[in-house]
């Protein structure tokens, strides 16, 4: 049967009908073919400035719950008496239990096609894990007193329980900055990725802020002090509060689309839109029939719950071989990223783990180890106190650095910033060692914040222009760009892997040359660490022109 044009114009529905089939079709119809090109390439519609503020509340309570835990989780772990032989088992596990899992979990946040997002559900449960931490830390103590009346038996179970705490804390807090670097990378456009990691930053640091100075003030004299039990369940109450308003705030901030439901939509939409562009006959079938299809489109990709089937044993086994190919496979300038990363996390943090004890022996020449009561042991304490202070600063200069970073991008481009970055710590943290006087350590110490802002923008934003640049090629050659095997989430997670091996490395290597050395050997080790990574940075780490 041969169609004719006049038989077809008769199949064809009158005018009418056709004009009032588009009027009905959704505006999420419009914007769902709006945002599928020919090529595959979903492009996420630009989102407000207060989303992505929302979006970055998270790192604010996050951080917040960070400078808690660096304020008082020593004083908490020699309340209850923990054994210094134990110290470094608690700084360990959870790197070690990081670092293994890390990659596990970006690939299955990858894949998840839980209804409610790929990244969300797992922030969810990453952060419920960080309050349990923070309340088994901060009120391990007290609880075990309400069971255990015993003394020796509620000593030793006040320990585990604090360590618990401390591990799952850590665990949680380290784990969850991977998915919300991929959360915000899926739902963004890529100048949106630009603002949303400098907000990031922003956010990061006053957090810290906001954290080291909630923990300077005396609460047992104030009114909540009375009222609870002790000082930690006062700063616990605080924390909480922050975290939770921030998590919420941070899961409402901007929508996920469900991966089955994405990658069902673009397909099908991509038959359609690709059909319909040649011949005025198809353009017709198109404008006639639009609505029905984009109805059975709906239909076909609508979210499932988030229910898993069981996997037998050989497909665990194959799961972990392919993600272990998966991370052996990364090209090299994802493998050099994450070696620069490493560096600079490893001279951060054997930085700041060891500072206040810094400025208390080296600064103030004070002494841990003298009498509670003796001149030493008072002055060792001021010196802690000054050196929070110093972490405050490097706090409001992460938050006002991550503000300079946007008006230096244009011109000194990703790279400028990133060695910048390295730079200024790695000569800041040698003057410190080599002239260790209370005001110039302490207008040095906002050389850490540019340091801190950092890590925590230029990498990511790296990992973004690269899968952009990936997308691209991918473009060139006719693939569809939703297609590519390894996901952003993997990538974050390969980028945080690296914090997690730094501090694997410092608590191997660090606290044995500080107990030799004194902890002038930290902030020397920081800067020629700093200086190593500048120059890695400099001639191996890639740049997306």
């Amino acid at each position: 049967m041969t169609l004719t044009k006049e038989s077809f114009h008769g199949a064809l529905p009158p005018p009418s009908e056709v004009a009032k089939a588009n009027m009905d079709g959704t505006r999420e119809e419009e914007a769902l073919l709006k945002s599928v090109t020919r090529t595959g390439v979903v492009v996420p519609r630009k989102r407000a400035v207060g989303r992505l503020i929302m979006h970055s509340m998270v790192m604010f309570g996050r951080e917040f719950c960070y400078a808690v835990e660096a304020a008082f989780v020593t004083p908490v772990l020699l309340s209850v008496g923990l054994p210094k032989s134990l110290y470094s088992l608690v700084w360990l596990i959870s790197p070690i239990l990081g670092f293994v899992l890390q990659p596990v979990v970006g690939s299955a946040s990858d894949h998840c096609t839980c209804s409610w997002g790929k990244r969300r559900p797992y922030i969810l449960g990453l952060g419920i894990i960080m309050l349990l931490g923070m309340a088994l830390y901060l009120n391990g103590d007290v609880m075990i007193s309400a069971f255990i009346g015993e003394k020796d038996n509620r000593r030793t179970w006040a320990i585990v329980i604090t360590m618990l705490g401390v591990v799952l804390f850590d665990f949680a807090a380290d784990f969850i900055d991977g998915p919300i670097k991929a959360y915000l990378f899926d739902v963004c456009s890529h100048e949106d990725k630009e603002k949303g990691l400098h907000y990031h930053a922003l956010f990061t640091g006053l957090g810290g802020a906001l954290g080291y100075l909630t923990g300077a003030v005396d609460w047992g004299k104030t009114v909540l002090g009375y009222s609870l039990a002790s000082e930690f369940q006062v700063i616990f109450f605080f924390a909480a509060l922050v975290f939770l308003i921030c998590l919420i705030v941070h899961l409402r901030s901007i929508p996920e689309v469900s991966l089955r439901y994405e990658n069902e939509e673009t397909k099908l939409l991509l038959e359609v839109t690709e059909s319909c562009k040649y011949s005025s006959i198809e353009e017709e079938i198109k404008n006639g029939y639009l609505k029905s299809t984009c109805t059975e489109i709906k239909a076909a990709a609508k979210p499932r719950k988030c229910t898993v089937p069981p996997r037998t044993e050989d497909q665990r086994q194959m799961t972990l071989k392919s993600l272990l190919k998966t991370l052996l496979s990364m090209p090299s300038n994802y493998r050099y990223l994450c070696v620069s990363h490493l560096f600079g996390w490893m001279a951060f943090l054997s930085n700041m783990l060891f500072f206040t004890d810094f400025m208390g022996q080296v600064v103030y020449h004070g002494s841990p180890y003298a009498p509670h009561n003796s001149t030493l042991y008072l002055t060792y304490k001021k010196g802690v106190e000054v050196g929070c202070w110093g972490l405050c600063i490097n706090a409001i200069s992460s938050s006002v650095y991550s503000y300079v970073q946007k008006i230096l991008l244009p011109y000194i481009g990703l790279k400028g910033l990133y060695f910048i970055g390295y730079l200024l710590f790695g000569l800041g943290t040698g003057l410190i060692g080599l002239f260790p006087n209370v005001y110039s350590t302490l207008a040095l110490c906002s050389l850490f914040g540019v340091m801190s802002s950092t890590l925590y923008t230029v990498p990511f934003h790296l990992i973004a222009e690269y899968h952009r640049e990936e997308e691209s090629l991918k473009l060139q050659d006719g693939e569809q760009a939703v297609e590519h095997g390894r996901g952003k989430g993997i990538d974050c997670a390969a980028l945080t892997c690296m914090v997690q091996l730094a501090q694997i490395i410092l608590g191997v290597g660090l606290g044995l040359l500080v107990s030799v050395a004194g902890s002038v050997v930290t902030v020397i080790s920081a800067s020629t660490v700093a200086l190593i990574g500048c120059c890695f940075v400099a001639f191996c780490v890639q740049y997306v022109e």
